[in-house]
């Protein structure tokens, strides 16, 4: 582990980091809204304090209990005397900002104007005005105002108009404990923003676990070591554990392939050359033996040249196989699809391999519909009908019959190839497509085939979306059914 932080580290930084000023921000948040709210409770508390005061007030004149002297400033501090919160100043401004009450101060004269204080513009301007942290420049004391305009006539005031009444609190310790957010809240924010730290730490340590088991399986990789090791066994019970797991065995399996591949490729390689070695000796044995022996005959030269032709036809048809088949390996797609009348490529083929059937009295009765149509590529779909033929031809034996058939399905055709020949014994047929497999080895090569036929056939079906089985008849004879798809992408 390199100095650094891993990058697993990084991010159990930055997303802890990210929810814990996340969890603050909303913390701080809930403060100031709970704080917003009990002001803004206090302020309608006030403001239903004045509502009830004017009411009160203006109601004077037919009061029971005024005191006998009709005195309003006696009258108003009396009661607010009576009905005020503890330490509450009460204060009444007419509407050009003068004072003419309050509770506390006297010396109304002195008193400088309020109209532009900001609860006192506010109520002029919309009904009531509040102002939450002030110090009174008269008292030198921080209140809490709240201000409602009081259209009503004020009975035996010397300013008997519409007027400002305002109360205040000052900000003592019991206002303040009013106003303060509420403690448990914040510690259970607390407590829950640990408790989801803690978790989400331990989800990321989790993931941490799995990223270095990533990051170690990576390294054993690039170096081609063991990945048999107890670091890379387990995982943890997760979604993401799960991936890393199937990410390992998708790796191990990949590289058994490969190594099946490579296994394939070197028996592959020994076939071929085992099959080269045939032919390529035959014509150096016949060109020795011409140059060894000058006085051999003329017949006897000819004959021995037209067996080296023959085994050279045989060499190139081998390499031409070899050659189809490496192609439709390393590139399936990139051969050329188009619309392939097979009906008509048949009856080519039937025109083609005439001379070969007739040698053999054999028959081949074409049952193909008219208009059997698929889109493909023309070369691979005529490979597989050749082969197929040349098969038949080769090993049904003589005065046999080759029958072709074909049912239309609903996306794909289903092609029925078949002989009344002797068959093959059942233990060959799982390995007929194999790669230069011959079930009489010594009569595929004296029929001069390659053993490579079979193999191009599936390969080729399978290019083209199908799937290939062979099979015995009962009645005797080898039966070949494939599918090929009539739009392949």
């Amino acid at each position: 582990m390199s100095a650094h932080k891993s990058i697993a580290q990084r991010m159990t930084l930055a997303i802890i980091s990210i929810f814990l000023a996340f969890a603050l921000a909303f913390i701080l948040f809930q403060q100031q809204r709970e704080k917003r709210y009990k002001t803004e409770t206090l302020n309608l508390r006030l403001q239903d304090f004045n509502a009830a005061m004017a009411v009160d007030i203006a109601l004077f004149p037919a009061d029971e209990q005024r005191p006998a002297t009709p005195d309003y400033e006696a009258w108003i501090a009396q009661y607010v005397s009576l009905h005020q919160l503890p330490d509450m100043r009460v204060t009444l401004i007419d509407t050009c900002g003068h004072v003419f009450f309050d509770n506390i101060v006297k010396d109304y004269n002195n008193i400088p104007s309020h109209r532009q204080r900001k609860e006192v513009a506010e109520a002029l301007r919309t009904g009531s005005g509040s102002d939450i942290d002030r110090v009174s420049s008269t008292l030198g004391t921080k209140y809490f105002y709240s201000a409602t305009y009081i259209p009503q006539h004020l009975p035996c005031a010397p300013h008997p108009g519409p007027y400002i009444l305002r109360s205040a609190l000052p900000y003592n310790a019991g206002l303040l404990r009013s106003l303060r957010a509420d403690q448990q809240y914040l510690w259970f924010a607390l407590a829950t923003m640990l408790v989801l730290s803690l978790v989400l730490y331990r989800f990321m340590r989790r993931l941490a676990d799995n990223i270095n088991k990533l990051r170690l399986f990576a390294t054993k990789a690039d170096h081609n070591e063991s990945l048999d090791t107890a670091d890379l066994v387990e995982f943890p019970d997760d979604e993401l554990g799960e991936i890393a797991e199937r990410i390992i065995k998708l790796y191990k399996r990949l590289q058994r392939t490969k190594e099946e591949q490579n296994e394939l490729k070197r028996q592959l390689t020994q076939n071929v050359a085992h099959e080269l070695k045939t032919p390529v000796a035959s014509i150096q044995g016949y060109l020795e033996t011409i140059l060894d022996n000058p006085n051999v005959s003329e017949d006897t030269q000819r004959q021995f040249l037209q067996r080296c032709y023959a085994q050279s036809q045989r060499l190139s048809a081998l390499l031409q196989d070899i050659s189809t088949l490496n192609r439709m390996d390393d590139a399936p797609l990139t051969r050329e699809f188009q619309t392939v009348n097979v009906s008509q490529l048949v009856a080519n083929l039937i025109k083609e391999t005439a001379l070969q059937l007739s040698e053999r009295r054999m028959t081949f009765r074409n049952l193909l519909p008219q208009a059997v149509t698929v889109t493909g590529n023309q070369s691979l779909l005529y490979s597989i009908f050749r082969n197929l033929t040349d098969n038949a031809i080769a090993y049904a034996g003589e005065g046999t019959t080759v029958c072709l058939q074909a049912s239309e399905q609903e996306d794909h055709w289903m092609f029925t190839f078949s002989d009344n020949g002797p068959g093959i014994a059942p233990q060959h047929l799982p390995r007929l497509f194999e790669r230069f497999y011959r079930v009489d080895k010594g009569r595929s090569r004296k029929m001069g085939g390659t053993g490579l036929g079979l193999a191009i056939v599936k390969n080729a079906v399978q290019l083209h979306g199908g799937e290939i089985t062979v099979s015995n008849l009962p009645t005797g004879g080898l039966q070949f059914r494939f599918t090929l798809r009539k739009q392949f992408v």
